[in-house]
């Protein structure tokens, strides 16, 4: 079991006891058990801030925990797991009848934070696809050039994850019907349509492209210049080449963001980036109505701030 730090008396037997019940009664590994003890500790320096101690935590203190960890950057998602160790240690000490109340009930989770997902502008997509298109249409375009076009354009028209593009076989494609099966989180499989510039910049690469790269036999839709799948962070670095500001989750995001600002309905594009909880494609609601207050201010004649 890990030592704690030097902290106040009785925050370091309870987190110490806490300890002793996870590793032995609940059977956790000792890393587990390690990350457990480094987040309580954490929360008990920052209550000594604050003259309290464990046993006495409010929820306005938790809350404010929360509050200075988002002050200092945390990302969201670690906040998140330090909140659940809190809920298990005090429901433990509810349990166990050494508090009354339990501070960490109906606090949001920082998982539920919003941060919007960043989008290029259309104009912003157009110039980097012109860009890919040129370099695929230029005599003699080599095979580089007709695969890595095929790519732009297939991460933006159905909003793929790095990771799908990259399984993806040839096999999935329905070129003719202008859809493809896409394997996402969990091996969930759905079919996304691939609309008319990404199915020309595929045909291409099948037709020119892809049989000067296939060293071996390979399903693979995607593949190096030796013939072997392409890696997740090769696709990255080829959307930095082509704009620096870009990434292709970025391009994931534009493809929605876009969709919703066009009038597509959250279900529909839900099934196409393959979420599955609708609250995870809400986030587009945000972004299309951010746009929309800022084209209102632009353009309504009586939505400008007056000049100081």
């Amino acid at each position: 079991m890990p030592a704690a730090r030097k902290i106040d008396v009785g925050n370091s037997g309870v987190v110490r006891e806490y300890l002793i019940y996870l590793c032995v009664e609940k059977g956790l590994r000792p890393l587990s058990c390690e990350a457990y003890e480094r987040d309580l500790l954490q929360f008990a320096e920052y209550l000594e801030h604050e003259s309290a101690t464990l046993l006495d935590a409010t929820q306005a203190l938790v809350a404010g925990f929360l509050e200075h960890l988002a002050k200092h950057s945390v990302e969201s998602r670690s906040a998140a797991r330090k909140l659940s160790c809190l809920r298990g240690f005090y429901r433990w000490l509810l349990l166990d009848k050494r508090i009354r109340r339990d501070p960490t009930l109906n606090l949001e989770s920082p998982a539920t934070w919003k941060v919007l997902p960043k989008s290029l502008a259309v104009s912003e997509v157009e110039s980097m696809m012109e860009r890919a298109a040129m370099a695929a249409d230029h005599p003699p375009a080599d095979a580089v050039a007709l695969r890595d076009r095929a790519i732009l354009e297939l991460l933006y028209a159905a909003g793929l994850r790095v990771s799908e593009l990259t399984g993806l076989n040839v096999a999935d494609l329905s070129l003719d019907a202008g859809r493809a099966l896409v394997r996402g989180k969990g091996d969930k499989e759905r079919i996304v349509p691939l609309g008319r510039a990404s199915v020309e910049a595929l045909e291409q690469y099948l037709k020119s492209g892809r049989s000067a790269l296939e060293k071996k036999s390979s399903s693979r839709l995607f593949l190096s210049t030796r013939g072997l799948p392409l890696s997740r962070g090769w696709v990255w670095h080829l959307v930095k080449q082509s704009d620096r500001a870009a990434s292709p989750h970025m391009l994931r995001h534009s493809c929605a963001t876009h969709m919703v600002e066009r009038g597509a309905d959250l279900r529909t594009v839900q099934t196409l980036l393959g979420h599955a909880d609708i609250a995870t494609t809400q986030i587009y609601t945000h972004l299309a109505l951010a746009r929309l207050r800022a084209v209102h201010r632009q353009h309504h004649p009586r939505a400008k701030r007056v000049a100081q």
